[in-house]
């Protein structure tokens, strides 16, 4: 088993391109070289490759491997899949190459460490329900290159977790032991982490767990959400950074999870609370920021749960008499998740609005940051400037407008069955 130290909230060919005869192979007037002989592929390679959905889409290899007790060609490759965010990234076979394409840059070499995978901005959002881009726009371009070279390669392909079987979507630090473990077995339950199916089996007989560790703050019908002190349940809080890091790439690591609490939302039924997803927050944030990392598993993604965390991070606020934002940088996904709720709130307010109403009260009311209100209203084109202050203007028409390509709001937040403390008046 393993534990993490906490988290918060994430080669290419030199000009000797030569075949498997150690013939010099022809240049293009690109500076590139073409072919389908030269084996094993350089790191930095062009070619296109055939994805789960049987078509041919552009990658670029990462990395190469020899494939176990293979002969003295046989390599795997890592490839990065141009069109689509990093979690897309995988290991292929030869087979799945399609070398009459192949491209290898000649200007890079091959233990440059600053291998780019940088992707646009306007990339298509959906590729299997999974693909969109990770926010790194808070990093510089060497912490930048610095994070992908770190974290280029998976390390962790799928895990089990009570009774999903989930292909990862990043690199996450675990201890060396663990890395290039075809799967990983967690106790749904405690997190404890494994090689083996059997050690989980025998983990579970002992485990007397059945929900999260911490405080059960919230339950209505069969959900329910647990509040977990980082200090207090130090391996847990490292253990779930672990998991959340195989599916988060845009936060940053940090080594003290006692600085933080973790709200677990959870699925409850005769067997016990599963976990669905789970945002953190600081004790005490100088920044105003009511949530670190916000994370809902892929098997119970689109189920509304991504927006009932984000209700009930502000119902926190709310009742500890604070505005709150999240902390950045967003992710993409995150970003149009907030902006999505900003929207839904604060026009759901302005419809039933008899009279003026400004931003200031606005945030009180909602425990929404006024910046994030005047950026929401902007991109929604609803303020105006005028004579040294800004002016909210909300025609009931374009409000439904809003409202409806906002979507539905998701599950709802009981305040009701909320029963809780904040922190600084605990104990």
């Amino acid at each position: 088993m393993g534990s993490m130290e906490g988290l918060k909230a994430e080669s290419n060919g030199d000009a000797q391109a030569m075949n498997g005869g150690g013939d010099i192979m022809m240049m293009t007037r690109r500076g590139k070289t073409s072919g389908s002989s030269a084996f094993p592929l350089e790191v930095g390679t062009k070619v296109m490759c055939r994805w789960r959905d049987q078509k041919m889409h552009p990658v670029k290899v990462i990395e190469r491997r020899k494939i176990p007790y293979g002969g003295a060609g046989d390599y795997e490759y890592y490839v990065h899949y141009t069109e689509f965010n990093r979690r897309l990234d995988e290991w292929v076979k030869l087979e799945q190459l399609d070398l009459d394409t192949m491209e290898t840059e000649l200007d890079e070499k091959v233990d440059d460490k600053a291998t780019s995978l940088k992707m646009t901005r306007h990339q298509k959002r959906k590729i299997d329900e999974t693909h969109v881009e990770a926010g790194h726009e808070e990093l510089d371009a060497a912490s930048l290159r610095e994070h992908e070279e770190f974290t280029k390669v998976k390390n962790i392909a799928k895990i089990e977790l009570g009774r999903y079987e989930i292909d990862t979507w990043y690199f996450s630090p675990f201890p060396s032991e663990y890395n290039d473990t075809p799967k990983l077995f967690f106790c749904e339950f405690c997190l404890s982490f494994m090689k083996h199916k059997e050690q989980l089996q025998r983990h579970m007989r002992k485990c007397d767990l059945k929900h999260p560790p911490g405080d059960e703050i919230y339950r209505c019908g069969t959900l329910s959400m647990f509040e977990v002190d980082g200090k207090k349940n130090k391996v847990y809080g490292q253990n779930l950074c672990y998991l959340a890091k195989l599916f988060l790439d845009h936060k940053t690591l940090y080594y003290d999870v006692d600085l933080f609490l973790f709200y677990v939302l959870c699925e409850c039924d005769d067997r016990g609370c599963h976990m669905v997803g789970y945002f953190s927050k600081e004790k005490h944030s100088e920044e105003s920021y009511n949530l670190a990392c916000i994370l809902t598993l892929p098997p119970y993604q689109r189920k509304g749960y991504g927006k009932f965390l984000i209700a009930f991070s502000y119902e926190l606020s709310k009742k500890e008499g604070k505005v709150g934002t999240p902390e950045r940088p967003l992710s993409d996904l995150g970003l149009l998740s907030y902006r999505g709720y900003w929207t839904r709130v604060l026009l759901e307010i302005l419809k039933k609005q008899k009279g003026n109403i400004s931003i200031k009260e606005l945030s009180d009311m909602t425990a929404i940051k006024t910046d994030d209100i005047l950026s929401t209203l902007q991109a929604l084109d609803l303020i105006q400037y005028r004579k040294g202050q800004h002016v909210i203007c909300a025609d009931p028409k374009i409000l439904d407008r809003h409202l409806k390509a906002a979507g539905r709001g998701g599950l709802e937040v009981d305040v009701s069955k909320l029963i809780w403390t904040p922190y600084k008046d605990q104990g």
